[in-house]
């Protein structure tokens, strides 16, 4: 979808509206509210993204960087297997080898030999990982979690829809 500047944040017209009246304009009024739907949430992924990068740059954190650091700061010991992290955060294990080398690079992670299996690596947050991931994450509470533009009925209905969407979707089951 392309919007022209006439129909962009500027002008105030909401472009994902001016989208589903196309749609209906040309004889997809069963597509329409399914295309805005999908369109509204890949346009908030946008922007909730775009914030928490620009947030998260100062910390020379990525968001993928940093939900791996949280993850580990969550789990016992702080530390994990590669393929566990990968099943929680839904990352393929070439995507969160390639993660795990930057961080361990940056020295907030290390990676250890998994001593129950000679194949696989145990990711161990460092003590410069867990002050870094602790720092960021009280700007994102701050900037973002806290202050994200819904009501606290409206988040509680959003989580709610979009986990039964999930859930539909084989994200998880309920």
């Amino acid at each position: 979808m392309t919007t022209s500047p006439a129909s962009g944040p500027a002008s105030g017209r909401d472009p994902i509206a001016e989208a589903r009246r196309q749609w209906t304009a040309h004889g997809w009024e069963q597509a329409a509210p399914g295309m805005a739907a999908v369109t509204s949430i890949m346009r908030a992924q946008q922007l909730l993204l775009t914030q928490i990068d620009a947030l998260l740059r100062p910390f020379g954190l990525t968001f993928a960087r940093f939900e791996l650091l949280r993850l580990l700061s969550f789990a016992s010991e702080q530390r994990m297997t590669m393929r566990r992290a990968g099943q929680r955060l839904q990352v393929h294990p070439t995507s969160l080898t390639s993660l795990a080398a930057r961080l361990a690079d940056d020295a907030l992670v290390e990676r250890v030999a998994n001593p129950d299996d000679g194949r696989s690596a145990i990711l161990v947050l460092t003590s410069a990982g867990a002050a870094l991931v602790d720092e960021a994450t009280e700007v994102l509470n701050r900037e973002v979690f806290e202050a994200i533009g819904l009501s606290s009925d409206d988040v509680a209905v959003l989580v709610e829809v979009l986990g039964r969407f999930r859930a539909g979707r084989g994200d998880f089951a309920p």
